[in-house]
């Protein structure tokens, strides 16, 4: 873990590991490669302290997701969260609310926070350092996703419970959704 000045948080995520992971993994190497290392997801619970031991979030986790059903989403339009942060993102367009069912469902017991932006699904291209670069990018991104050619699609069957100082994130749990779909 690196010595700066951010604190210890843990957060769950779904990695895209399919066509629409690839191509914004080289979107974000080609528009912010100092963040070319972080693989791309879609965040259920952001980064937040722990109440407890990691164990027992594990524990938590592992039995509130036991009954949740693998699920699709697909993403939308590039935007950003300008003026309120210098971010540019990929909206979940269609099933959201199974996103945002998943984090209300998981957001207790050990991870239980009180976050300071409502909970919004999306991919995060990138999070930049001045409101100029991230319209910058948003402008480029939009263009190049705009031409993407492969599915938009997202199958959300698995998180990974990480931990992370900064900008570097260590994978602790892989948490399976596997109850059947009704």
């Amino acid at each position: 873990m690196p010595s700066d000045s951010s604190p210890v948080q843990y957060a769950l995520v779904a990695y895209i590991k399919s066509e629409v992971g690839e191509f914004v993994d080289g979107l974000r190497r080609e528009l912010h490669p100092e963040h070319a290392h972080l693989p791309t997801h879609l965040t259920i619970l952001p980064p937040r302290p722990l109440h407890g031991s990691e164990e027992e979030a594990v524990a938590m986790l592992l039995q509130t997701s036991a009954p949740v059903a693998p699920f699709q989403v697909e993403l939308g339009d590039v935007e950003s969260f300008l003026p309120v942060t210098p971010t540019v993102f990929i909206r979940v367009a269609h099933s959201g609310y199974r996103m945002r069912e998943l984090h209300d469902l998981l957001n207790r017991g050990p991870l239980c926070y009180t976050e300071p932006l409502p909970y919004m699904p999306h991919v995060t291209v990138a999070k930049l350092d001045t409101p100029e670069r991230a319209a910058e990018v948003l402008a480029s991104s939009k263009q190049l996703w705009e031409h993407f050619q492969g599915p938009h699609r997202v199958l959300i069957d698995r998180l990974s419970f990480v931990r992370g100082c900064g900008h570097q994130w260590i994978d602790l749990s892989e948490i399976p959704l596997s109850a059947t779909p009704r």
